[in-house]
């Protein structure tokens, strides 16, 4: 068993061998399936006060894809195309014939690639900040827009070699960055979890495995503009960056919904728990 922050609440961790790594995954409650996949730079734990609140309606399935956390970290497969097979060979290894799927950030990219590569087996998607990966991802300008989010990590994460070495050893400094600027609230990201982000992203194959999400971005654009329109229910929940998520998905889907988070920024699931919660699962039931 991995060494797992604590928690009062009673998390399942396992592991699953499925193709071709080791994935790490948190599960809790009963009901229709629901796999999370969070965001960059978190784990799991991202969502520890959702999933009490998500597992009152579902079976909820926290995934720690590909090079996160506790999970693998191997030298390939970073395309969003393999890592969502890899969570497609997670639901199917857990029994499932078809689940409710919901991303943020890197796991929103996934999360997109799952619905539009399984169609058949995805009921419902939700995915946010930014949701699937579009062109307008490739127009993100070098220099930050005012009163727009800074996007500089976008590239910094695709140079070679050169995140691995300025970073290893010191992970926290972009830990608190990137909560600092990009969150609502930042003090709603504590001490312990900046701790636990920070431990989670600190070896150089854990930055590398980063590095592999973003420089495999511009193949997922290629891919994904092949992708036909989603004919599944989606959601797209924001808080202040919602119109960056509605200008990159409105178009993606036959049956899309936006809703606003009110008082978050790009940690919705830690800054706004209750309330991204009370959407998701009402979407999710309907």
């Amino acid at each position: 068993m991995p060494n797992q922050p604590e928690s009062s609440e009673p998390f399942e961790h396992d592991f699953a061998h499925v193709n071709g790594v080791r994935l790490h995954y948190v599960s809790s409650g009963s009901g229709d399936p629901l796999v999370l996949l969070p965001g960059w730079p978190r784990t799991w734990w991202q969502h520890r006060a959702m999933i009490p609140l998500l597992a009152r309606h579902f079976r909820v399935i926290v995934c720690e894809y590909r090079g996160m956390g506790e999970s693998q970290k191997p030298e390939s497969g970073y395309d969003k195309a393999t890592m969502a097979r890899d969570v497609h060979e997670l639901v199917r290894h857990l029994g499932y014939e078809r689940v409710n799927v919901a991303g943020e950030d890197v796991g929103s990219w996934i999360a997109y690639f799952f619905a539009a590569q399984f169609p058949e087996n995805t009921i419902r998607l939700a995915m946010w900040e930014p949701g699937a990966p579009t062109s307008e991802l490739a127009d993100v300008p070098a220099l930050p827009v005012p009163n727009g989010p800074n996007l500089w990590h976008l590239g910094f994460n695709q140079l070679d070699d050169l995140p691995e070495r300025l970073l290893a050893g010191r992970y926290r400094t972009l830990i608190d960055w990137s909560a600092d600027q990009l969150a609502f609230a930042p003090e709603v990201i504590d001490e312990q979890s900046r701790e636990i982000y920070a431990r989670a992203y600190d070896s150089v194959d854990a930055i590398r495995a980063v590095a592999g999400w973003y420089r495999t971005l511009r193949e997922d654009l290629r891919v994904a503009a092949d992708f036909p329109k989603l004919t599944m229910p989606v959601l797209v929940p924001g808080g202040r960056y919602l119109s960056l998520s509605r200008a990159s998905n409105e178009h993606l889907a036959t049956d899309i919904r936006f809703v606003e988070i009110p008082d978050a920024g790009h940690y919705l699931s830690e800054e706004q728990p209750e309330l991204l919660s009370r959407e998701l699962i009402g979407f999710f039931q309907s």
